[in-house]
């Protein structure tokens, strides 16, 4: 069975301590005796509460090597059918005690840190593959059901389907962690990111009340898309126990190409002219020379291609493609084969902490109007923050009207960690102020969790007022992760 597995062990002196101040909500044994009567299983194991004291988020691996976690829950309640996790968020709301949904842990913007205690909801025992309907192409899957294990069913079944949705957590992430964060896979630009995939959800509310966004049909015009309420709400609004998605038979046929550019933004419009010529080919990554010569010993721009669906499709998009490179150098195809086998190896992100190297990924989304001048700013702003080593790019989806970037950074402050959070914070701060400039987005994939609050009101504005409105008539007691998505007050990091 597969399981969360966290980026670095803390070093093992006990007990590990708390980062992030939580104000601790009090557990009393009468509330932990109706917890355990809802059937769901319960821990306050001392480890179980270390490992869901923390997740993905690089920061927090710095933290690991000083013996720091997040914020401390006060219990893991791991309950296995929507109807558990409806009796445990009724206590829960009656109680005013706070819960952080959880499962895989591979979000990388301390989503799943329980900041003020309470109960972390460990939804990774919701694993079900409910109903595959082969006729419509959909698959109905509870949320804690892990990439591989919902791949493996598909592919299984009749002539084999796939949901095309493969992001770099992939081996460690559930489908409702993908739903929570508004995640892409890496061969988005074919199948769509996870809010084109889904067609409905079962979400149960803070006071427990149970809801069915049920579709009636494609295209539904039954007023607002109440998926897409909760889809990228990352817990605040409900918790996602279940969820209906678009499949694709798995594609027979396959291809690749790779070319070489004197310059980035020169590649980036061979990958716009060939998006608004219609081809959508399920993977265009556009690596600037830095990364190139690190991922792949080339020291050019360079562009991967591949595509995969019915031979006829895959042809006339990469006619089109190849159309539009002729400005570029045709490589080896095998540099596309080399990428597929490292694409999910994040090995080195540990290592790099624990050698004071402080490194992280920023991924910003912006239309192709503006992605030229994207790239240049948010590298600038990085380039500019005392101690950094490096700072690179590369664009990871495409689409009709614009791309993500998706932009690293390294650096070697003083060895403190007041100096290392000093410069992580001054390297987001500036990053983030840098696409907010030019009407870009903050997140393309990662989502806001903690790490991105304090940039939402920039970002949305009196939309973000909405949003908190929205939080206040579905949550009034505010217990659904509290502190995230820019829907707390006051900058808690």
């Amino acid at each position: 069975m597969i399981e969360p597995t966290l980026p670095s062990q803390l070093a093992g002196r006990e007990p590990a301590g708390a980062r992030l101040s939580a104000t601790g909500a009090v557990l009393d044994e009468a509330f932990l005796t109706k917890l355990t009567a809802t059937g769901a299983t319960i821990s306050l194991e001392p480890h179980d509460l270390q490992e869901h004291a923390r997740d993905w988020w690089p920061i927090s691996v710095g933290w690991a090597t000083r013996d720091l976690v997040g914020a401390f829950p006060g219990v893991v309640v791991t309950p296995s059918t929507s109807e558990q996790v409806a009796s445990v968020l009724r206590l829960a709301n009656e109680a005013s005690i706070p819960v952080t949904p959880s499962a895989g842990r591979s979000g990388v913007n301390g989503g799943t840190i329980p900041l003020e205690g309470g109960v972390v909801l460990d939804l990774t025992a919701l694993r079900s593959i409910i109903e595959i309907d082969e006729t419509s192409q959909l698959v109905t899957v509870e949320a804690g059901t892990f990439g591989p294990e919902l791949e493996a069913a598909l592919r299984g079944t009749g002539e084999g389907y796939t949901l095309g949705h493969w992001p770099q957590s992939f081996d460690l992430s559930t489908v409702g962690g993908w739903l929570a964060c508004r995640g892409a896979g890496q061969l988005s630009t074919r199948y769509g990111k996870i809010e084109d995939m889904v067609r409905s959800l079962r979400v149960v509310l803070a006071d427990g009340r149970e809801l069915r966004t049920a579709s009636s049909g494609p295209r539904a015009a039954v007023g607002p898309d109440l998926n897409q309420l909760f889809v990228g709400s990352e817990g605040t609004f409900g918790v996602i126990t279940e969820a209906t998605l678009v499949i694709h038979r798995a594609p027979s046929y396959q291809r690749r190409a790779a070319w070489g550019f004197a310059s980035f933004d020169e590649a980036m419009e061979v990958c716009r002219r060939t998006l608004q010529r219609g081809a959508t080919p399920a993977v265009l990554r556009l690596y600037d020379a830095i990364e190139a010569e690190r991922n792949f010993g080339i020291t050019t721009n360079l562009l991967l291609a591949l595509d995969e669906a019915d031979p006829l499709l895959v042809d006339a998009c990469f006619t089109i493609l190849e159309h539009e490179a002729t400005t570029g150098e045709r490589l080896d195809d095998s540099l596309v084969d080399t990428w597929l086998a490292h694409r999910n190896n994040v090995s080195q992100l540990a290592p790099l902490w624990e050698a004071g190297i402080v490194v992280d990924t920023i991924e910003m989304a912006a239309s192709w109007a503006a992605l030229p001048e994207a790239r240049r700013r948010v590298l600038n702003a990085l380039s500019g923050v005392e101690g950094t080593l490096m700072a690179s790019v590369h664009q990871s989806h495409s689409y009709l009207d614009g791309a993500c970037l998706y932009f690293t950074f390294a650096g070697q402050p003083e060895d403190s960690l007041a100096a290392q959070e000093a410069y992580y914070r001054a390297c987001w701060d500036g990053a983030s102020e840098a696409i907010l400039s030019v009407g870009g987005a903050l997140s393309h994939h990662h989502g806001i969790g903690l790490n991105r609050s304090r940039f939402m009101a920039a970002a949305l504005g009196e939309g973000l007022d909405v949003l908190r409105r929205v939080k206040r008539s579905l949550d009034p007691r505010g217990i659904l992760n509290p502190g995230k998505l820019g829907l707390g007050e006051g900058d808690v990091w």
